[in-house]
């Protein structure tokens, strides 16, 4: 039995993310079947198509995009400003919330994009959850291989999405997806 299985009803966790060439979806996905695996109830959202009573409904929202220039996407940015009305009427508040950046560089200022969705999360009074793995190395198998605690980054290269991110980042995002349904699970009942 799962630890979701334990609680009258699964936790409902929303992926939401930005991707114009697809690596970032695909770390999306690896988060969304962490969460599954959990026993959550997932639904991946593109920020183009937003399902707002999908992301109302939620337990948990996950969010990401690539980092270019040092920031977020301006299509992540203009889904957190049409979430203005939500932010008014607190309709997120409690909810636990994450973010996920990917870039071409190991770096590439990723640290930026999580707070900026950090910030967005804290604006709308919701729960920040950040990543609680060790790095296991610095290897493209490894686990958490950028040492960051804020939130989930990974990297890929100029490469197609078939062959990057790596394996130990796409993992890290599976085990991610996993640790964050079991923590909303764990502060459910509570």
């Amino acid at each position: 039995m799962t630890v979701i299985e334990q609680v009258t009803s699964p936790i409902k966790v929303c992926v939401v993310y930005h991707s114009p060439y697809g690596h970032t979806a695909k770390v999306a996905q690896y988060i969304a079947q962490g969460a599954e695996q959990a026993g959550a109830d997932v639904h991946l959202i593109s920020v183009a198509a937003p399902q707002w009573d999908l992301l109302d409904q939620a337990d948990v929202l996950v969010m990401g995009c690539p980092t270019y220039m040092g920031s977020l996407t301006s299509a992540l940015k203009q889904f957190m400003e049409d979430s203005s009305k939500r932010w008014l009427a607190r309709t997120w508040q409690g909810k636990l919330a994450a973010g996920f950046t990917n870039g071409g560089g190991l770096s590439g200022d990723k640290l930026a994009v999580l707070q900026q969705i950090n910030l967005f999360a804290m604006q709308h009074g919701m729960l920040w959850a950040g990543l609680p793995f060790m790095p296991t190395g610095r290897s493209p198998l490894d686990i958490n291989r950028m040492s960051s605690f804020l939130g989930l980054m990974t990297q890929s290269d100029n490469a197609s999405v078939e062959i990057t991110p790596p394996e130990g980042d796409l993992e890290t995002a599976r085990k991610f997806g996993k640790y964050l349904a079991e923590l909303r699970v764990k502060h459910s009942v509570v």
